[in-house]
């Protein structure tokens, strides 16, 4: 028998023909030229208000937390699938519990890393157009509806990034961190890079044009820490957070 594909919405299902034709974040970005928005934005406010309660209500006694992103695209064959899943495993073993976007790929790896070696694997999923449900190595996990709701989440109970290679979603993440740590909404904490091969055209080019044109600062080429290797990730972030903590004991 054919398996049908599956929509999940918040915690609505949907198959077949109940499949909607768009996300709820294209809805609220849509232009309207009529004025029924007056009507229906005070509701999506309620909604957006409703995944802010249940995200800080399910992750607030998490504890220290790690978001560990990449590809939901990479195959359990490739290299870096096992990177990371050695990469949770070896945060497990730090202390920390172990937050992805809960899709395929890097972040099943992690997840998979994460629940295997008895830690928290934690997932936070979207809703996207094209079918992604929560990977079955999630063992708390939170479909989103709203990305700017979901991206706080990531923001408020991580206390640092391992980012595995990726496209959009995963250069999108990667970014919103430096711009929050860079402009001090949030304490700096570690951003690692893993996959020299992969990062280092990235690297480049922020170092080789953004900084010779004024756009960023040298002290902002420290916000990024490149690694090839789990053990040199997992000893980046611990070390980072130590230094972090003896900081605040001292002030």
């Amino acid at each position: 028998m054919e398996q049908r594909n599956t929509h999940q919405t918040g915690s609505l299902v949907f198959r077949g023909v109940m499949t909607p034709k768009e996300t709820y974040d294209t809805r609220l970005l849509a232009s309207q030229e009529k004025t029924n928005w007056l009507h229906q934005d005070p509701w999506r406010v309620l909604r957006i208000q409703s995944e802010f309660v249940e995200g800080f209500g399910a992750l607030a006694d998490l504890g220290p937390a790690i978001s560990v992103f990449g590809s939901a695209r990479t195959s359990p064959k490739d290299p870096y699938y096992q990177v990371a899943r050695e990469v949770a495993q070896g945060l497990v073993k730090a202390g920390f519990a172990v937050i992805t976007g809960g899709g395929p790929g890097m972040m099943e790896a992690a997840n998979h890393g994460a629940s295997e070696s008895g830690g928290r694997s934690v997932g936070l999923g979207i809703e996207l157009p094209h079918e992604q449900s929560l990977n079955e190595w999630v063992d708390l996990g939170i479909n989103f509806r709203y990305f700017f709701a979901r991206k706080t989440m990531f923001m408020k109970y991580s206390s640092g990034f391992v980012v595995m290679p990726g496209g959009f979603g995963t250069l999108d993440e990667l970014f919103e961190a430096l711009t929050l740590v860079q402009t001090g909404k949030v304490r700096n904490f570690p951003v690692v890079l893993v996959g020299k091969d992969y990062w280092q055209g990235l690297l480049d080019w922020v170092q080789g044009t953004l900084l010779p044109a004024g756009m960023i600062k040298e002290s902002d080429l420290q916000l990024l820490h490149v690694v090839d290797t789990a053990e040199a990730a997992v000893a980046h972030v611990t070390a980072c957070l130590e230094h972090l903590a003896n900081e605040s004991a001292s002030e």
